[in-house]
């Protein structure tokens, strides 16, 4: 038996129907349109599908969808006009951190999240905040590169 899942979608409100069990990568998916969310390992593993529910980053695989009711999930694509998300992308882009570019969006909303609540973080963090994100080219050097010149806290490109 189907149940209506209300809830705010990168700023607007939607509807969809969740069976019992759906989480809520399926319905972003199939039934929103989403296509920033990645299906990777499906047990929050790899992070591909990471989405910020409340303002905190968490794996879609795993959040039932019919416990999203009344709450605000931003993906990337709600992030898009964020200057953080469009620093991080240039510098991406100049360090060679996209390489396949299959974790991106879930890195990108990860460390969104990061350099909203800590503009300048630390190597430290910056390796904390995405150990929850599988890069299946082993950019992960690039990344903090990328990270670090985007914070003004590296040398290198830095468009702050």
């Amino acid at each position: 038996m189907a149940i209506l899942a209300k809830f705010i979608l990168n700023g607007r409100e939607v509807e969809a129907e969740v069976h019992p069990g759906s989480t809520l990568i399926d319905v972003l998916k199939h039934g929103l349109g989403v296509n920033s969310v990645k299906r990777g390992c499906e047990t929050g593993e790899c992070g591909a599908c990471t989405v910020l529910l409340d303002g905190s980053p968490v794996n879609s695989c795993l959040v039932l969808a019919s416990r999203v009711t009344g709450r605000t999930v931003v993906t990337l694509e709600g992030l898009l006009d964020s200057e953080i998300v469009q620093r991080l992308q240039r510098n991406f882009i100049e360090s060679n951190a996209l390489q396949c570019g299959f974790c991106t969006p879930g890195i990108l909303v990860t460390l969104y999240a990061l350099l909203e609540a800590n503009p300048i973080p630390s190597e430290d963090e910056i390796e904390t905040a995405i150990e929850g994100n599988l890069c299946r080219c082993g950019a992960y050097l690039e990344i903090e590169k990328a990270v670090s010149a985007a914070t003004g806290t590296a040398r290198g490109p830095s468009h702050t």
